[in-house]
């Protein structure tokens, strides 16, 4: 049995690594792309803004499915709709940017529908015991994948500039997804339990003392920062180097800087560390933003992507550890584990719409350079506000031992 999680375990890393290849690609160049037909900061936070609208629905929706039916296809379709969105960019090529609402909704549900589905596989083949090990190794994954995506993507528009060059690496992309879709069908199919409850993560967070209502505020605040800074540090780095071969060369130092600390904390990084460890994350994830306090270029923008990525796994993986193992405390909340990863999402998309309506909204007052680098301050400052719902919870996590899914 324990062989067969094992190469369940590998399977699933290979079909993530793959799928998180195509996504970084061309979605590394995506807001880049649109961005260059139409230069406006607030058309980007709209399209961001409808990608999380689609990817909250689709796990509250897609939730029934998962639970009910062949989770597995709804991880293939996730994949499957990724595909067919690069494949309407290619086809609509500079028109893109007058569809930036269906765009984003399509590309939200695809993102959606493949995440309600690896979390789900996530949690049924790992323990409370080895879910920092396999963050480990997704963090590795993600970050070997964004130290070739980017640079090759950023090579190839370089290589063949302007439109030929984007062409090509959306079709790149497209082929990958291809490749992960095929793969995935090497995964065992998991069997179906018990029926869905539309509004459990309501009532989770409505019951008294329970333990999803610090971990979905501290949720909250992961996505207040993720909502903005997951496509506003790419466009910046352009925007300052006015090349896409620069952008690749951030992602890849950045990402390579990644595997390091990833490497270190899967090794290290215990679950008896996870309060001091990501009190210390949320600290230097703010300390690494004040050099854009002086001047916003490719240099600064480099030592601050340069310190995240030293530090991010002292955030993340507490982050995404604990909701996990609250999944496992008991029988019961295993058996809820689909409405609990919706609950999970639901506060992450809440987060980031809050933190992308707050940038829309403040650009469009003032979209200085200034304005810019204060309001990253502001909601850089979000993951302390994370560790102030958990640190409790972390603590009372180490004297206890969740139960075993």
């Amino acid at each position: 049995m324990k062989s067969l999680f094992r190469s369940q375990a590998a399977l699933l890393l290979a079909v993530a690594g793959l799928y998180m290849l195509a996504s970084v690609l061309a979605g590394t160049f995506l807001n880049v792309y649109l961005w260059k037909s139409r230069q406006n900061f607030a058309m980007i936070g709209w399209f961001t803004v409808a990608q999380q609208i689609a990817v909250g629905l689709s796990f509250w929706l897609g939730g029934k499915w998962v639970k009910e039916h062949n989770k597995m296809n709804a991880l293939r379709l996730g994949i499957a709709v990724s595909g067919f969105f690069y494949l309407l960019v290619l086809w609509l090529r500079g028109e893109s940017v007058h569809y930036i609402w269906p765009l984003g909704l399509i590309l939200g549900l695809s993102i959606g529908f493949y995440w309600l589905a690896f979390n789900i596989v996530f949690f049924e083949i790992t323990e409370a015991e080895n879910r920092d090990f396999f963050n480990g190794w997704m963090g590795l994954l993600g970050s070997l994948t964004g130290i070739a995506g980017p640079w090759i993507s950023g090579w190839l528009i370089s290589l063949w500039q302007g439109e030929r060059g984007y062409r090509v690496v959306f079709m790149i992309s497209l082929c990958t997804y291809g490749v992960a879709a095929v793969l995935s069908f090497l995964l065992k199919r998991r069997k179906s339990e018990g029926s869905y409850l539309w509004t459990e993560p309501w009532r989770e967070l409505r019951r008294a003392g329970s333990p999803w209502r610090p971990a979905a505020a501290a949720l909250l605040f992961q996505g207040l920062r993720e909502g903005v800074f997951s496509f506003l540090i790419g466009l910046l780095v352009y925007i300052a180097a006015r090349e896409e071969s620069k952008l690749g060369q951030f992602a890849l130092i950045t990402s390579a800087v990644s595997l390091l600390s990833y490497y270190a904390a899967g090794k290290w990084f215990k679950p008896k560390y996870r309060s001091a460890g990501m009190l210390a994350g949320g600290l230097l994830l703010v300390a690494v933003i004040t050099p854009l306090l002086w001047k916003v270029s490719f240099g600064t923008l480099l030592v601050m992507g340069i310190g995240t990525s030293l530090c991010i796994p002292l955030y993340m993986l507490p982050m995404t550890s604990t909701s996990f193992d609250l999944m496992g405390l008991s029988a019961e909340s295993a058996g809820k584990r689909v409405e609990l990863v919706v609950l999970r999402e639901l506060s992450l998309m809440s987060g980031r719409l809050l933190g992308l309506l707050v940038f829309i909204a403040v650009l469009s007052v003032q979209d200085s350079p200034r304005v810019i680098t204060l309001l990253m301050l502001l909601l850089g400052c979000a993951p302390l506000g994370s560790w102030l719902m958990l640190h409790r919870l972390l603590k009372r996590k180490g004297e206890t031992h969740p139960a075993q899914n």
